[in-house]
């Protein structure tokens, strides 16, 4: 027996040592993984029919994702107490998009429609592009597909190292958006759509009733990448409140994780709330006496509610004017 376990550990030390020699092997090894994900995963394919947007309440309420179209690749670090978030991106694709994360939203709300029908659900996902970007309210042309396959390149090559949702605030769970996408086709080479797999921490949250929202679908309509993210932070924290939530900008500035410049961030979110914009809520821009400017949410559309949160707004731009 003291022979054998010998010789196991002799083995095992060989092994190590040409893994470090060769990081081909160690690739290999994760390679193999993956196929093994792949088949112990059963195919969740995604349901017809008109589906409920939802969101998952963590990517709503923290910073994962660039509010901009252009080529980022600078980090998102995000400390607040006990939560910490790092985003990375590479070179080559850039980092995840907010619109790229329609992507996660129609993937949510396959999987939460399916749990609340009973029906099995898995984080191997298979769907056609056209239910995709239907669904997302996109194109559906050649070029429209080409861009969801340049969104799935961003999601998968996109790293988040975060605390939320773990034991201890130390242990920091790290994955991809997409672990990993192919596009399928028959054994006469027809395309027969797409699969992917989502990871864990994505998918574990959707099974959770009190991590999702159902967001409005006029969402898919917004066109800019704060304006999105306002949304969710407002849908997130408003809810349905009769009073509503506020924020003060730095706050807001903070969870945004956005590379533009606080004053510029500020003139965007100040244009948002003239424009009354975000679907089923109404913004109010307070001043208070120290001269900080917040952001004040509320659900609510009625007739006497649009009266008076213009006259609030016209009374607050008026007040902010003489200090």
């Amino acid at each position: 027996m003291g022979r054998f376990e010998s010789v196991r550990k002799h083995l095992r030390s060989r092994l190590r040592v040409i893994t470090l020699i060769d990081p081909g092997i160690s690739a290999m090894a994760d390679h193999h993984k993956r196929d093994d994900d792949r088949v112990q995963l059963e195919i969740f394919r995604a349901l017809p029919g008109e589906l409920a947007p939802r969101d998952a309440q963590d990517l709503m309420a923290y910073p994962f994702f660039s509010l901009s179209k252009t080529h980022r690749v600078a980090p998102i670090d995000f400390h607040a107490g006990d939560i910490s978030i790092r985003v990375e991106a590479t070179a080559e694709h850039g980092m995840a998009t907010i619109w790229d994360a329609d992507v996660l939203i129609w993937a949510a709300s396959q999987i939460v429609e399916a749990r609340d029908a009973g029906l099995p659900t898995s984080r191997l996902v298979v769907a056609t592009p056209y239910e995709i970007l239907s669904f997302v309210q996109r194109g559906t042309s050649a070029r429209d597909y080409t861009r969801l396959k340049a969104a799935l390149d961003r999601l998968q090559s996109t790293t988040v190292a975060t605390s939320i949702r773990q034991v201890t605030g130390r242990r920091l769970h790290r994955f991809s958006w997409v672990n990993e996408w192919k596009e399928r086709s028959d054994t006469h080479g027809r395309a027969q759509g797409l699969e992917l797999i989502l990871p864990d921490w994505f998918y574990s949250g959707l099974l959770e009733r009190t991590l999702i929202l159902t967001i409005d679908q006029k969402y898919f309509s917004l066109t800019g990448g704060i304006e999105r993210w306002l949304y969710r932070v407002v849908r997130k924290h408003a809810g349905r409140q009769p009073r509503g939530w506020r924020f003060d900008f730095r706050h807001l500035y903070a969870k945004s994780g956005s590379l533009a410049r606080f004053s510029d961030f500020a003139i965007d979110v100040r244009r948002i709330a003239r424009r009354q914009s975000l679907p089923g809520y109404w913004l109010t821009l307070e001043r208070h006496g120290n001269g900080a400017e917040w952001l004040a949410f509320r659900a609510g559309r009625d007739p006497g509610e649009l009266a008076q949160a213009v006259r609030d707004l016209v009374r607050t731009r008026r007040v902010g004017e003489k200090l």
